[in-house]
C-alpha cells in the first residue's frame, strides 16, 4: 500500500511517503509560512523523488486537527481533493495523537498541547498509544486537575512554553519537557498511524476536528441565540 500523509493542522508542515511498512521520504519544516503555497509542491517534489505518479497511491491520511483553522483546512481540503479525484482511501487522525506517537516510552504519560491562547489549549493524554484523557479544547487548569489524579511520569510536548512554569512548579520531578523534534509532528509518525486505520466510507463525508467553533461562528451564535444548531451556510445560500 502507498500512502501519503499530510500534516498542516499547526505551525509546523509534515509530509511523508510511506509504502509497506516502511518511509520512503518525508519532509518536516517548522516555518511559518503559509502551507497552502508549499504543500503541493513539497508532494510533487517527494514523489517525484522516490519515483511515483499519483495513480500509484492507496490511501492519504491527513492530520484532521485540532489546531490552526486555516491550517486544518488546508490539510483537510488538499486529502479530500486528492483522495476523491484519484478515487483512493482517505484517513484522518488526530493532530494531537500524532504529536503523541514521537514519544515511544509506554510508561509515561504523554501531554500533546496546542496553545490557543489566554490560557487555553488543545491537549490531551496518552499512554502507550492509548487515549487516557480525550482530545479537548480546555484551559490549562483543568488539564492540570486531570493529571492531579494520576500517577508515574509526564511529559510534555509540543507548544507548552506559555504553561511550562505552573506544570512544573505543581508537578515537580513527575514533568519532563519535550525537546528538538519531539515537538513538532512528523510525517513519518502520521503515516504509520494510519496505515492501521480504517477509512472513512466516502472523502465526502470527511470533516475537520475543530473541537471548537470559530470565533465568527461564536458571533454568529450570539447575534442568533434562537438559531444554534442550524447550518450556517444553507442559511447564507
Amino acid at each position: 500500500m502507498k500512502i501519503l500523509a499530510i500534516d498542516t493542522s499547526n505551525q509546523p508542515l509534515a509530509v511523508a511517503l510511506y509504502a509497506n511498512g516502511q518511509v520512503l521520504a518525508h519532509r518536516e519544516t517548522n516555518q511559518s509560512r503559509n502551507h497552502s503555497l508549499q504543500l503541493l509542491p513539497l508532494i510533487v517534489e517527494m514523489m517525484q523523488t522516490v519515483g511515483w505518479q499519483p495513480a500509484e497511491l492507496d490511501r492519504i491520511v491527513v492530520a484532521q486537527g485540532p489546531g490552526s483553522y486555516t491550517g486544518v483546512r488546508i490539510g483537510v481540503t488538499t486529502a479530500k481533493t486528492l483522495a476523491t479525484t484519484l478515487n483512493i482511501e482517505l484517513v484522518g487522525v488526530s493532530s494531537l495523537m500524532t504529536l503523541a506517537a514521537n514519544i515511544d516510552n509506554p510508561k509515561v504519560l504523554v501531554v500533546p498541547i496546542f496553545d490557543a491562547r489566554n490560557d487555553n489549549l488543545y491537549s490531551a493524554v496518552y499512554q502507550d498509544g492509548q487515549v487516557i484523557w480525550p482530545d479537548k479544547h480546555t484551559n490549562i487548569n483543568d488539564l492540570i486537575a486531570f493529571l492531579t489524579t494520576t500517577s508515574g511520569a509526564i511529559r510534555i510536548i509540543g507548544e507548552y512554553e506559555g504553561f511550562a512554569e505552573r506544570l512544573a512548579t505543581i508537578f515537580g520531578s513527575r514533568v519532563s519537557f519535550g525537546k528538538d523534534d519531539e515537538n513538532r509532528p512528523q510525517g513519518a509518525r502520521l503515516a504509520q498511524i494510519g496505515s492501521n486505520m480504517v477509512p472513512i466510507l466516502s472523502p465526502h463525508l470527511f470533516v475537520p476536528n475543530y473541537l471548537r467553533v470559530s470565533q465568527a461562528e461564536a458571533d454568529w451564535q450570539a447575534a442568533h441565540p434562537n438559531e444554534i444548531g442550524q447550518n450556517y451556510v444553507e442559511e447564507v445560500n
